[in-house]
């Protein structure tokens, strides 16, 4: 079976995260993806302390299986030969600020000259227009005026970032969304994607709370659901451990499990409203329960009854876990010469499996992609 994308050409004009995350999901579904970089190269290349071989360790986990071509898209040379890649491409996806985006002409308005049907992608902070438009925007910045650091955290402590670059990854993916859809319309035009306005979307039914029932959405002790209970991290005697109970037959199970049958007929524990109505009490003797044993007894317990629990563990833990492996989630890149890892593609296709390949040296394609002679 032949690539998903194999056949589409994707320019990306990105840099650090956000838009090579679009890029590099395309990419691993057989993408050509071509990498416009200035002379200086991608930020991503120095931003990470750690080297593998020439290769910055930041850099390699978001541009692998990409084509590096260094233009000056500020000068009439570079931007006639960012023309001559257009002509053959099918989208082009760019993570500039607006201002930047027009001046380098990397608009469907300005590309349209070279291919109608080109899909042009702006992956912007606030959008590529209105009075936040040329605002700076980064992940951090954006979950702090969404709510996001306002919901994560416990409620005692100052409002805390997700521990990962949530805004920019997200975007990046909304990012590839649109621009394949573009691309089954057939139709050229400009794609418009803002990092704030992806988060807001991604608080959905937070939001719905909101704006429905005029509830203020606050963060809750222990990672709490507002709705669910118990759905949180409880102490045991050597960690944390999860637990997620969703439906009323599972927390009966539970209540059989753990020594309390009485609780699955009190009316403060024995259905999800009560147990809401009546959260501190039922969790706090959940939590006595709890703390008597260890987290992976607990899982050894209750995991098999069909009860939702993990314990709370690290990301070194899960790289080197058994579900890790048996989905061959860590991948080499290259042909092994190098011991360069990353995380594969999480998107499965029968019959097709990707090729993982090193991330480009600045301008390792320039000359094969510009039809150049090398010198």
């Amino acid at each position: 079976m032949s690539a998903p994308l194999a056949g589409i050409r994707i320019i990306e004009v990105g840099h650090m995260l956000a838009g090579p995350y679009c890029g590099l999901m395309l990419a691993d579904m057989g993408a050509e993806v071509i990498k416009i970089e200035t002379p200086e190269g991608d930020i991503g290349r120095t931003v990470s302390p750690h080297f593998v071989g020439p290769h910055n360790a930041y850099f390699a986990s978001l541009n692998r299986n990409k084509k590096s071509v260094v233009l000056d898209l500020a000068s009439d040379e570079g931007l006639a030969a960012l023309g001559r890649i257009v002509e053959t491409s099918h989208a082009l996806v760019t993570n500039l600020r607006p201002s930047a985006i027009r001046k380098l002409g990397l608009t469907y308005d300005t590309l349209r000259n070279w291919n109608e049907r080109l899909v042009c992608v702006a992956l912007t902070g606030y959008g590529l227009d209105g009075p936040y438009a040329d605002n700076p925007a980064y992940d951090y910045v954006i979950q702090a005026m969404t709510g996001v650091m306002a919901l994560t955290g416990d409620p005692k402590a100052p409002p805390t970032k997700a521990g990962y670059s949530a805004v920019d990854n997200s975007a990046g993916l909304v990012a590839a969304v649109g621009l394949l859809a573009k691309i089954v319309q057939g139709q050229g035009g400009q794609v418009d994607v803002a990092m704030y306005d992806v988060m807001l979307s991604q608080l959905n039914y937070l939001a719905g709370a909101a704006l429905n029932a005029g509830e203020t959405i606050e963060r809750l002790a222990d990672s709490s659901h507002p709705y669910v209970v118990p759905a949180q991290i409880f102490p045991t005697t050597d960690g944390w451990l999860t637990l997620f109970i969703t439906h009323d037959k599972f927390w009966k199970t539970f209540c059989d499990e753990i020594g309390h049958p009485e609780w699955a007929v009190d009316r403060k524990f024995a259905t999800m409203a009560g147990r809401r109505t009546h959260r501190v009490e039922v969790i706090a003797a959940i939590s006595t329960v709890l703390h008597q044993d260890s987290a992976a007894e607990w899982v050894r317990r209750l995991g098999p009854l069909g009860i939702v629990v993990a314990e709370v563990g690290t990301l070194n833990a899960a790289l080197r876990s058994d579900i890790a492996a048996a989905r061959a989630l860590i991948v080499p890149l290259g042909d092994g010469s190098l011991p360069l890892q990353a995380v594969a593609c999480p998107i499965r296709f029968q019959g097709f499996t990707p090729v993982y390949g090193l991330p480009p040296l600045l301008d390792e394609h320039g000359d094969a992609v510009l039809g150049r002679v090398a010198t």
